[in-house]
C-alpha cells in the first residue's frame, strides 16, 4: 500500500451540518482539502464517508497519518 500524500500540518476545521453527508481525502492529493475531489482515481485510496449527526465544528486530518479517520488525533505532531 502506498502512503497518501501530506496536505497541511494541523488538523482542518470544518463547520458541518447535521444529516449531510461528507468525503474525507484520504490520499492527500484533493485540491478541496479536507474533502475529496476525486483526485485518488487510479489509485489504491478510496475517500472515507462521514455523516453528520449535529451541526457543529469539527476538525478533519490533513496529514492523513490519523488513527481515527477522518478526524485529527494529533498524529502531525508525532
Amino acid at each position: 500500500m502506498n502512503k497518501p500524500i501530506r496536505a497541511g500540518n494541523s488538523a482542518i476545521a470544518l463547520e458541518v451540518e447535521k444529516g449531510k453527508s461528507y468525503f474525507w481525502c484520504s490520499c492527500g492529493k484533493s485540491l478541496k482539502q479536507p474533502l475529496c475531489d476525486g483526485s485518488h482515481k487510479g489509485t489504491e485510496f478510496k475517500p472515507v464517508a462521514f455523516k453528520a449527526d449535529v451541526t457543529k465544528k469539527l476538525f478533519f486530518c490533513a496529514c492523513k497519518q490519523t488513527k481515527n479517520q477522518p478526524f485529527c488525533d494529533g498524529s502531525h505532531n508525532k
